[in-house]
């Protein structure tokens, strides 16, 4: 995966990006998740990736239980891939905003009536509120002893 490792972080994009964090690994996924795209040969004519990097990444995905490979040589999305639907969405959404000055390449539509789809963030209890009102926490998994280790941080 990634040159250093993030296996002593106690962070989960730093564990995700462990496992999707190199390039074209979440082209692949694109490609599997939202295309249907199950051939090594497909992926490999559709993204322009060299055959050595997609079959290293492809087995990376495999081994690290994201896609899963049939006896016809086809790789699937597993669970945990489809998990990241909404990720890659908000990727989509923020590459659309800074980096698409002729619009959007892609619209993500609602299947069952045509309508684009968007991601927000929610309150519990308020509904829909601005990424910037969100605050971070520790959370019930943040061990104490590498909270108490870290510098502090000013936080709003």
């Amino acid at each position: 995966m990634l040159g250093k490792t993030y296996d002593g972080q106690i962070c989960s994009i730093a564990r995700s990006l462990e496992i999707v964090g190199e390039r074209w690994t979440l082209l692949i996924l694109r490609d599997a998740i939202f295309a249907g795209v199950t051939r090594y040969g497909d992926f490999q004519h559709n993204l322009g990736i060299s055959t050595n990097i997609l079959k290293t990444r492809l087995a990376s995905l495999v081994e690290a239980g994201l896609m899963t490979r049939d006896d016809a040589g086809d790789y699937r999305p597993t669970a945990m891939a489809q998990g990241l639907r909404p990720a890659l969405i908000a990727l989509t959404e923020w590459g659309d905003t800074w980096f698409a000055p002729d619009g959007r390449p892609i619209d993500y539509l609602h299947a069952d009536c045509g309508e684009p789809v968007h991601l927000e963030t929610r309150c519990e209890q308020h509904g829909t509120v601005p990424p910037e009102d969100v605050v971070v926490r520790p959370g019930p998994g943040m061990p104490a002893d590498y909270l108490a280790a870290r510098r502090p941080v000013r936080n709003r």
